[in-house]
Order: C-alpha cells, then sequence, then structure tokens
C-alpha cells in the first residue's frame, strides 16, 4: 500500500575563522509568495523518486521540499533492508542532520512523502499492481537516480541495477497519464573513451537488447569471466552498465518529455542546506578523510589535470531545472517526437581546480583543522610516475602497516592495518583511471538552461560552475569531512592542533631515524664492496 511515512494508522501512532560563504543560504519558499517560473512548474505535481534513500537523492527530496512548496506528494522507491521495514528507513532519511533546518521551516513536510515498496533489483522495479496504477494515476515528474555506484560491482549486479532497472521506469512513465518531465541521472564518464564528451548520444560499447540478453542468459561465474572483454575501453562495470543506459534511455524513450542529466563527481554541498555536507566516502572524500587522518600517504594523480567536481546542492539544482526545461521543451515543440535534451554538470574550463591544486588545498586545510582521530601527521602527495608511486606505497603504507600490526599481536590487539591498507588500494585503483586523464566536457545546454532562468530561480536553484570560489568550497568540504564523516566536532581543533604538534615532531623524527638507518645500510654495504 502507498501512503504517508507517518500515517499514525498504520504505523501504530509511531512517529518519527572560515571564510564567509558566498551566496547566502536559500530559506524555504512559502506559498502565499508569488512563484516563479521553477516552482510554477512543480505546483500542485506529484514527483516520483528512485535512489531517494542515497547521497544526490536525500539532497533533492531536501531541495524540492524546501523551495517547491507547491509540490503535493514525493513519492520514493524504497527496499526493506537488514530487518527494517520501508517506512523505517524512510524515516531514516529524515533522521539526517542535514533536515534540522528544514524540519523547522516545513514542520509538516511529512505529509507529503509517501513510501512506495519496491527494489530495483527485481524486475518491473518490484512495485506491486496497486501502488504501480496509484503512480500511473497521480505522478506528474519523474527523477532516476538509483544506481550501484560501486564501481568494482559484479557486471549481473550493476546490469540489473543500472540498466535493467532504468529500462523499467521507462516502462513505468510510458502508463502515467500525466507525465509533464521525467530525468534520468547518468554520469559524465559514460563516455570515457572519448577525450571529448558532446551533449549527445554515443554508440554504446554494446547494444542494449544484446548485453541485457547476455546478462540474463549467461551464468554469473562466466559473465565475470568475461567482463575484462566486454568492458573494452571502459575502465569498470559503473561506467560501463551507465553506457549501455543511455542507450536504453535513447531507444524507449519515443513521445515522452525525458531528458539526461550527466554530473561529474559529485561531493559535498556548497551552501544547501549547510556547506560541506557529506555522508560517504565515495571518490575524492575518501582521499581527503584517509590523507587527513594520516592513514593515505600517496594518490597516483597528475596534478596538471582537471578534477571534475561538482557540489551535490548545485547538482541538484541543475537536476530540478533541467526537469523545467523538458517540459517546457515538450510543451512548445510541435514536432510529435522532440529530441532528448542532455545536460552535462560539470567544472568550467576557466573556473576549475587540478589534482595538484586539489592535494595543496587538502593539506593546507588538513594544517588549519586537524582531526582527533589521526593517527599520523598529514603529508601526501599525487604522484604521476607509477614506481613513485608504487615506491610509495611500499614504504609508506605497507611497512608502517606490518610494523603497526606487530606491535598490536604483541601488546594482544587485533591487527588491522595491513587490512585496511588493502581496501584503500582497492579504493585507489579504482580512482587512478579518473585522476591521470583529462576530458574536455560540452555544456551547452546547460550553460542555455542557466540564461533561460529568470533572476529570481537563478537565485532559488543556483548551479553556476563559473561562480564557485574553489577556496571556501574545499574548506568547507574539509570541514564537513571532519564533523560529519569522522564525527569530530569543530570544538575539538584547539585540542587537536596540540596533537597535530606532536604527530609533527614524531614524524620529523622518525625521518631522522630511517635517514640514519639508511646511512649506516648504505655504509655496510659500501664497505663490504671495497
Amino acid at each position: 500500500m502507498t501512503v504517508s511515512i507517518y500515517d499514525d494508522e498504520l504505523l501504530g501512532g509511531q512517529t518519527g575563522g572560515q571564510q564567509q560563504s558566498p551566496p547566502a543560504t536559500i530559506t524555504p519558499a512559502k506559498l502565499d509568495e508569488k512563484l516563479t517560473d521553477v516552482q510554477q512548474f512543480y505546483n500542485k505535481c506529484s514527483v516520483f523518486i528512485t535512489g531517494g534513500t542515497g547521497f544526490l537523492g536525500k539532497t533533492l527530496i531536501y531541495k524540492l521540499l524546501t523551495s517547491c512548496p507547491g509540490i503535493e506528494n514525493i513519492f520514493l522507491l524504497v527496499r526493506s533492508k537488514r530487518g527494517k521495514d520501508i517506512f523505517s528507513r524512510v524515516e531514516e532519511i529524515f533522521d539526517d542532520a542535514m533536515f534540522d533546518k528544514m524540519k523547522q521551516a516545513c514542520p509538516k513536510y511529512d505529509h507529503k512523502i509517501r513510501a512506495v515498496a519496491g527494489d530495483c533489483m527485481q524486475p518491473a522495479l518490484g512495485i506491486s499492481a496497486s501502488d504501480r496504477e496509484v503512480l500511473a494515476e497521480n505522478v506528474n515528474i519523474v527523477f532516476h537516480l538509483a544506481a550501484t555506484v560501486r564501481f568494482d560491482e559484479k557486471m549481473k549486479t550493476a546490469m540489473q541495477i543500472n540498466v535493467k532497472a532504468c529500462q523499467d521506469v521507462l516502462d513505468l512513465c510510458h502508463e502515467m497519464k500525466n507525465l509533464k518531465s521525467m530525468i534520468y541521472v547518468s554520469t559524465a564518464y559514460t563516455q570515457c573513451p572519448q577525450p571529448v564528451v558532446d551533449e549527445r548520444f554515443y554508440d554504446p560499447p554494446i547494444e542494449s537488447e544484446k548485453m541485457i540478453h547476455l546478462s540474463d542468459c549467461v551464468t554469473e561465474g562466466m559473465i565475470e569471466k568475461i567482463t575484462p572483454v566486454l568492458l573494452g575501453k571502459w575502465p569498470n562495470t559503473y561506467t560501463f552498465t551507465k553506457a549501455i543506459a543511455e542507450d536504453v534511455v535513447h531507444k524507449n524513450s519515443r513521445g515522452m518529455p525525458v531528458g539526461m542529466f550527466r554530473p561529474g563527481i559529485v561531493i559535498a554541498t556548497y551552501q544547501e542546506p549547510v556547506p560541506g555536507w557529506i555522508d560517504n566516502f565515495y571518490g575524492p572524500t575518501g582521499v581527503i578523510a584517509g590523507a587527513g587522518t594520516g592513514v593515505l600517504r600517496t594518490l597516483r594523480a597528475d596534478p596538471a589535470k582537471v578534477a571534475n567536481m561538482v557540489p551535490v546542492d548545485l547538482c541538484v539544482n541543475g537536476i530540478i531545472s533541467s526537469a523545467w526545461d523538458v517540459g517546457e521543451r515538450n510543451r512548445k515543440e510541435i514536432l510529435p517526437d522532440p529530441e532528448i535534451p542532455i545536460y552535462n554538470f560539470c567544472t568550467e574550463p576557466n573556473n576549475c581546480i587540478t589534482w595538484g591544486d586539489f592535494t595543496h588545498t587538502t593539506i593546507k586545510f588538513g594544517s588549519m583543522y586537524p582531526t582527533m582521530k589521526a593517527i599520523w601527521y598529514l603529508c601526501y602527495a599525487s604522484n604521476p610516475n607509477i614506481i613513485l608511486h608504487y615506491l610509495s606505497i611500499i614504504f609508506l603504507h605497507y611497512a608502517p602497516a606490518v610494523i603497526g600490526d606487530i606491535i598490536a599481536l604483541l601488546i594482544g590487539r587485533k591487527p588491522r592495518l595491513l587490512r585496511s591498507y588493502k581496501k584503500i588500494h582497492r579504493f585507489m585503483d579504482v580512482i587512478e583511471y579518473f585522476s591521470m586523464r583529462e576530458w574536455q566536457f560540452k555544456m551547452d545546454n546547460m550553460n542555455a538552461l542557466w540564461r533561460r532562468l529568470s533572476s529570481a530561480d537563478k537565485k532559488l536553484f543556483f548551479f553556476d560552475m563559473r561562480q564557485i570560489n574553489w577556496d571556501y568550497f574545499l574548506e568547507q568540504y574539509f570541514c564537513g569531512i571532519r564533523r560529519y564523516l569522522l564525527n569530530d566536532p569543530m570544538e575539538t581543533v584547539p585540542q587537536a592542533v596540540i596533537r597535530w604538534n606532536r604527530l609533527y615532531w614524531l614524524h620529523q623524527a622518525t625521518k631522522v631515524v630511517v635517514l640514519l638507518l639508511l646511512y649506516k645500510l648504505v655504509m655496510s654495504v659500501w664497505g663490504m664492496l671495497s
């Protein structure tokens, strides 16, 4: 049954010293104020979201509830997980600290939330016939965000979630009687073998029908064996299956108001709901957390290459605005089958940050805001040279890990460092492909959309990457990782600085000892040879 997550009867009565920020945080819009063009588009509409429990999804829900006051319902596709039913899982979404301000400004937000039982791993999204009918009758706008973002996901699983579920969402959209707009969120890296990525469809690595048929007919063991051959020029199953999904969108959207949004590497918030909010360790976030705690000492990255990172709140503003744009295009388009618009949302060439800048800035803010969770002094570097990178791994990762684990065993504790570094190195292998390369992303549609927005909508749904203050943003990003992921409040900074200074001198002393040992070793070898 599709119900409000806080329906008392059905739930048994249960309810659940920094730089100044550039633009001020937007306050929730009020119904009695004059609606902007984008707000008017969402007025009296119902929205269906897949992937609402994820990082991007939670930010989208927050923004819709605070800035689109006329929305009637937000239907969220949710699956039961780890013994928790869908209502408990949706309640957990709003337990996140990011929703604290929203709860004060919009205390009745829960009246608009509707949980829909489903699972992207199941045929037809696992939605019941009754829920499917409710969605077909009521939904006007669809955001398909759900995806497995594990780059090393098994091919069968990645195909089911990233490709077949996409086809299932489009099939559902075909049944919706009052569909105004549907946005499929892809990734800027679906076409990573191309040095220049335009806002258009490309030929898939394999036709979607053939790949779906292959994944249905071949056993998991067999498909894992042939995965390297299937991937070809694509570096992992994530980018590969998302490229296949784009072909599904291209072939199954005929006659519908559909658009596709391709964001870069999505990281913390720029300003909303608070600067620097983050809830996962993916991508560059893991690099900062690892370096800040003194665990990560080397990253294989080309310092001259652009790091294509985008703030999640600007990404969400772009997604919301692109849905409006798709609706406007289809309302005005006289052709029976208008072209599907694609929106690349990436860093701007005239306002970007390189991996070298990223490393330097991380070290700078790591020194300003050290964490109490650090086990060593922050000291890491971007090493494009593979030999230097692996030497750093051996001497700065594995050697200290072995020593640390031996000490742990001697004092009766469980050794953890070596196992942790194995996980870190798997993560580093994944990010290496993107940190050693650079792409040129065309953003004509995205920039044209920005120009079409009214001044009120530009303020309310800000997404212009040309105006990003990177130094401010990365400062908030580092502090957000410290606060939200490492659970280390900013009040501990003075105490952490004292500890940081001790780690610094310990680091220097260790270097002196190592140099003396190397000197003795060299002199011993020299003496033997002479």
